[in-house]
């Protein structure tokens, strides 16, 4: 992609929030004090994007599900740590999801406003409950996804209208569904989590500098099945693809080499699960090899998840998260030099 250098250097958006700010940043004034400190620490380590932090939410799934709805909380915790909720009626949405807040990030600085949305394939996945669709609940999870990703899909057009230019759909579990080992056993099939996905990316028009990513997960399968692989980058028309790339393995090579040549690649060079820095030099050596497979000038490079997907539980403390920022950014530099 012909612009893919104006966001060289990014990250998944969560990042560790100031002690003190409420897990749902439900204080206006802290929570505004605490979106200019991560504007400010994202221009210090040379970002090429700039999130709110997903301050204003407990945890990476709430710009959808703190907005809209027909979800209830269960109390219970999911296998994946996260509360779980249920979808009891087909959703809606009111206004606005985080399109508003957003606006903020655009007076705050010129670098362009990135903002991450749970996939609606990965939400109707984790909330749909068969016990429920006789009782008013939706029919299928498939039925769940369609709505949702009308949704999303709405909210997009909204947040480029206000000025984002890179939107990020997060699925933690896509990529075990191109596993060659086994396929994710979940709500949702296959066919029909493509089918969703696609339809809240679909634009008809790409405005200027405008990106729509998909994240597909935070590790590779421990093989690719390549053809599956091939279908889920052809039906999901995404223009970035954000992929692990942290582990040294070959399925994070395979994952590169199913691209096709016209997507662009962000590779999750850095681990943010360890407060370790990586070695630059292997981590070069893992880029030069992506380099042999994909065009560098349609890469970019960021942390391999985000810092803080649920608020209460941040992977890194605030210096150690600097660190691997920074880190990013002197390898974006070893690539591309300052031609960003």
């Amino acid at each position: 992609m012909a612009d893919t250098f104006n966001y060289r250097i990014d990250h998944h958006g969560s990042l560790v929030r100031p002690a003190g700010l409420t897990d749902r940043g439900d204080d206006p004034a802290a929570l505004d004090d605490a979106l200019k400190e991560a504007v400010a620490l994202q221009r210090r380590v040379r970002s090429t994007v700039v999130t709110d932090g997903d301050f204003p939410r407990e945890d990476f799934r709430g710009a959808v599900l703190g907005a809209v709805s027909g979800f209830r909380r269960t109390g219970d915790t999911g296998p994946d740590g996260l509360s779980r909720w249920v979808a009891e009626s087909l959703p809606k949405a009111d206004g606005p999801l985080p399109a508003d807040r957003a606006a903020r990030l655009a007076e705050l600085t010129v670098i362009a406003p990135k903002v991450s949305l749970p996939s609606p394939a990965y939400l109707a996945a984790t909330t749909f409950d068969p016990a429920l669709a006789g009782s008013g609940g939706p029919a299928s999870a498939r039925e769940l996804g369609e709505a949702l990703a009308e949704i999303i899909h709405a909210e997009i057009g909204r947040l480029v209208s206000r000025g984002v230019r890179l939107i990020q759909l997060d699925n933690p579990l896509l990529l075990g569904h191109i596993g060659a080992e086994q396929a994710t056993a979940d709500a949702l099939t296959f066919e029909d989590t493509l089918a969703v996905e696609a339809l809240a990316v679909r634009l008809d028009e790409r405005p200027e500098g405008v990106r729509i990513g998909v994240c597909p997960g935070w590790r590779a399968p421990g093989t690719v099945d390549r053809a599956r692989a091939e279908r889920l980058y052809g039906d999901i028309p995404a223009d970035r693809w954000i992929l692990p790339y942290d582990q040294g393995t070959a399925a994070e090579l395979d994952l590169l080499r199913a691209l096709p040549e016209d997507r662009d690649a962000c590779l999750g060079v850095v681990d943010p699960t360890t407060p370790e820095l990586e070695a630059i030099d292997t981590v070069l050596a893992r880029i030069d090899a992506g380099a042999e497979i994909k065009d560098i000038e349609d890469m970019a490079l960021s942390p391999s998840r985000g810092f803080a997907d649920v608020a209460t539980r941040p992977l890194l403390g605030a210096e150690d998260q600097r660190r691997k920022l920074v880190l990013v950014e002197t390898l974006a530099r070893y690539c591309w030099g300052n031609e960003f």
